[in-house]
């Protein structure tokens, strides 16, 4: 008897040790869990704080591309309306990433132990402000893109303005040349000096005895006329000192003079002179 109770009790001993051993390793390994889920939850904690401090940044560079924006008033030229575009699209780039960093803390903190009203409320708040980031950044993509499309409606006014006023311009010279070459040849005279036998012999003037002298009523020839302007024909030297005009200019609008031995007709009132004819023929002897 007394040896089947000594075992009895070396029996209940021995499951009492194995029972012990079991509830402290099941400790052991519940300590070390805490442990491990308290690292975590500190590095997410440290992780959400530094995206707290990222998406302050955020909102400073946002401010500064407002004010640029702002004070630019839409001027600025392309090679900083493109650095401002890429700017943009980087900050939306992140700001995607930290929407996406903010997601997996939520997650994690859903199935952590560690689960706290601080922790919720702070991913919250800071979900709202990338949410008011990403709205502020897309209205500075919007005003860009409407200052770029309003800059080229301008650049296109400014060619079309270009264009007409190269046309007006081209326009304006045609008729400053017409109207040159008009005048040119309103004011285009003929002059011929030559003795009576010259005269004759180029069918400028016809006579015949008994018979009145007739002035370029034929095929007379135009070459031996000297072309003139009459704007600028106010003296014609004629080599001689015998001079008689055949033709039916005004009296009054010039005069004949005599010096160093030979005549010089000089014209005093041009509008005059050639208001009946703008052919002149001079008879020398």
């Amino acid at each position: 008897m007394k040896k089947i109770f000594a075992l009895a009790l070396s029996a209940t001993l021995l499951l009492s040790a194995c029972t012990n051993k079991k509830e402290v390793e099941a400790a052991q390994q519940q300590a070390n869990a805490s442990k491990a889920e308290l690292v975590a939850a500190v590095a997410d904690r440290d992780q959400l704080l530094t995206l707290v401090g990222e998406i302050s940044t955020g909102m400073e560079q946002i401010k500064q591309l407002e004010n640029i924006l702002t004070v630019s008033g839409g001027t600025e030229t392309p090679s900083q309306r493109e650095q401002i575009r890429n700017d943009i699209a980087a900050i939306q780039k992140t700001l995607q990433e930290r929407r996406e960093k903010l997601a997996d803390l939520e997650k994690k903190l859903a199935s952590s132990s560690q689960s706290n009203s601080v922790m919720k409320n702070t991913i919250a708040s800071l979900r709202q402000q990338i949410d008011s980031q990403t709205a502020e950044i897309n209205s500075l993509r919007a005003n860009l893109d409407e200052a770029k499309a309003q800059i080229g409606t301008l650049d296109a006014q400014v060619d079309s303005l270009n264009t007409t006023v190269t046309t007006v311009v081209a326009q304006r010279d045609s008729t400053d040349m017409q109207n040159e070459q008009l005048a040119n040849e309103l004011n285009i005279c003929y002059y011929a000096i030559g003795t009576k036998s010259e005269l004759k012999e180029n069918r400028i003037i016809e006579t015949g005895f008994l018979r009145k002298t007739k002035l370029m009523k034929g095929d007379f020839d135009r070459n031996f006329f000297t072309v003139g302007d009459k704007r600028t024909l106010t003296t014609i030297d004629l080599n001689s000192d015998k001079a008689e005009i055949l033709t039916n200019q005004p009296a009054g609008s010039y005069v004949i003079s005599q010096g160093n031995g030979h005549k010089t007709l000089r014209i005093t009132n041009p509008a005059a002179f050639w208001s009946l004819s703008n052919y002149l023929v001079i008879k020398i002897d």
